[in-house]
């Protein structure tokens, strides 16, 4: 299991330092609502990771076709990183937890329901993401074809890499709390606008890489 826990850890690894929306996402969700707040965001990008791991795992061959369809799937997604871009560029209003107080910000579950789902769309609709599990479980696949028990391979690989995924997007919530307090309202007007920016190139690039037929990254 030794080779299984290595190729976990090394796309857990690739997973976490990947620049992306979703990273800068989960660091702006923790500074403007609390660790609350970002704790559901992290639940919403793991729920749909594990999502997409269940659903290209248990339909594999069907998604071996898919990826044919890369570019309609891709195109969909980066039209939606586009849409919530925009939305937080021009219209997202700038608020910081606990800004005059030391008492947490309370939340309704309806709100971090809110939460929750945002992580958890953003993250499915995200075509660098899905392009990547497809692939990802098609080479994971074609290992455990070597192995003496494939299953097992296969099921290692795969917590292993969620895990240190989660507990590196857990981290990022902790360390956007320690300098929550040092930041204002307008520098949090500026984060969002920088968010914005930085969702709606991205969605740009990868509808850009998509058309033109040029790598993805993630």
């Amino acid at each position: 299991m030794i080779e299984a826990i290595i190729s976990g850890l090394t796309l857990g690894v690739f997973l976490a330092i990947s620049v992306g929306p979703v990273i800068f996402a989960i660091i702006k969700q923790s500074i403007t609502n609390g660790r609350k707040g970002g704790y559901a965001f992290v639940a919403g990008v793991s729920s749909s990771d594990v999502a997409i791991v269940l659903v290209c795992n248990l339909l594999n061959t069907v998604f071996q076709k898919a990826i044919d369809n890369k570019v309609t799937i891709g195109v969909a997604g980066s039209i939606f990183l586009i849409a919530v871009g925009i939305y937080t560029l021009f219209f997202k209003k700038a608020t910081v937890a606990n800004e005059v107080s030391n008492v947490p910000k309370q939340f309704r579950k309806r709100e971090l329901l809110g939460i929750y789902i945002s992580g958890f769309l953003m993250n499915t609709l995200n075509p660098a993401v899905f392009i990547f599990w497809l692939a990802a479980t098609a080479k994971i696949h074609a290992q455990a074809e070597t192995q003496m028990n494939p299953l097992a391979f296969i099921y290692t690989v795969f917590i292993v890499c969620l895990l240190f995924v989660l507990t590196a997007d857990v981290a990022k919530v902790l360390l956007a709390g320690k300098i929550r307090d040092k930041l204002t309202t307008r520098n949090i007007l500026i984060i969002n606008k920088i968010s914005g920016l930085i969702l709606i190139g991205f969605g740009a690039v990868l509808i850009w890489s998509l058309v033109f037929h040029k790598p993805l990254g993630h």
